[in-house]
C-alpha cells in the first residue's frame, strides 16, 4: 500500500510539469496486437486503434508506435524506440506491451526472441529512459492468445514473460495493467467457440482480404480489439490514474 501511494504521488508530481494548455501524449509501444493495420489486412485490428477513440482529443494525443513482429529486442535494435525516447516530454505516458515475439520458439523467431532475463533487461531500459525524461511508464502484460484446453478452459500462453512484467512493475514501482489476466477472463466468459468472434477467424470467401479464410488465435478483429481496449481503459479508471480524467465514451 505504501509503495502504491508513493507511485501515484510520483505520477501527480510528473503531471505538474505539464502546462494547462499542453497536451498529454500517450505513446503505445509494442507488437502487432496493438499496432495500426493496413487496409489490406482488415478486419485485423490492433487494440491501439480503437483505444485512441476514447480520449478527449483536446487534451490527449495518441502516438501508436507499435509494430508487427517486434520484441523488446528488435524494437530497440532497429531504432524504433529512439525517436520516442527523444521526443518524450514530462508528464507523457508510455504504455509498454511486449511478449508475443520475445517468447517465440524456433527458426521463425530466432532473430527476435529473448530469454526471460533478456526480456527483463530490455524492459528496464525502456523504464529507465522513460523516467529520465520525467514521463510515466505503464507496463502491460502481453494480451493473451485464444487457447482453450479440451475441457473448455482458457490456457496461460505467456508464462513466464507475464510474470517478469508483474515482478518488474512491483520492484520498480511502476503502474501495471495485467492485460494477460484480464483478457483470459474475457475469453473464458465467451467460451471456446464464441470467443472466435473476437479474433481474425473466418471461413473462405467471407472477406476479400482472406479468400482462403483465416484462423488466427492471436490477432483481433475490430470487435475484439475494441473489447481489449476497453479492458485497458477500465483498468486505468479502476486504478484511478490521473489519465482517467481524459477518458470519454467508455463503458
Amino acid at each position: 500500500m505504501k509503495n502504491k501511494i508513493l507511485l501515484f504521488g510520483l505520477v501527480f508530481c510528473l503531471l505538474a510539469f505539464k502546462s494547462a494548455d499542453e497536451k498529454v501524449t500517450i505513446w503505445l509501444v509494442g507488437d502487432s496486437t496493438i499496432a495500426e493495420k493496413l487496409t489490406t489486412k482488415y478486419p485485423e485490428t490492433g487494440w491501439g486503434m480503437p483505444f485512441q477513440n476514447y480520449f478527449d482529443t483536446q487534451k490527449v494525443t495518441i502516438e501508436n508506435r507499435a509494430k508487427n513482429g517486434r520484441s523488446t529486442r528488435t524494437f530497440l535494435a532497429e531504432g524504433s524506440w529512439l525517436p520516442i525516447q527523444q521526443n518524450l516530454k514530462a508528464g507523457d505516458y508510455v504504455f509498454i506491451q511486449f511478449g508475443h515475439n520475445d517468447e517465440g520458439k524456433g527458426e521463425r523467431y530466432k532473430d527476435r526472441s529473448t530469454t526471460p532475463d533478456e526480456f527483463k533487461v530490455n524492459l528496464i531500459k525502456y523504464l529507465e529512459e522513460t523516467k529520465a525524461k520525467k514521463a510515466i511508464p505503464i507496463l502491460i502484460t502481453p494480451v493473451s492468445r485464444r487457447y482453450f484446453d479440451k475441457e473448455g478452459n482458457i490456457r496461460q500462453t505467456h508464462a513466464p514473460y507475464s510474470d517478469v512484467v508483474r515482478e518488474l512493475a512491483k520492484s520498480e514501482q511502476v503502474i501495471l495493467i495485467d492485460l494477460d489476466e484480464m483478457s483470459r477472463k474475457l475469453y473464458q466468459q465467451y467460451g471456446a467457440e464464441n470467443s472466435k468472434l473476437l479474433f481474425l477467424d473466418m471461413a473462405a470467401n467471407v472477406h476479400p482480404n482472406y479468400p482462403a479464410g483465416v484462423t488466427d488465435g492471436t490477432h483481433f478483429n475490430e470487435y475484439g480489439a475494441r473489447l481489449i481496449a476497453e479492458l485497458v481503459l477500465n483498468d486505468i479508471k479502476a486504478q484511478k490514474l490521473p489519465l482517467s480524467k481524459f477518458i470519454v465514451n467508455s463503458k
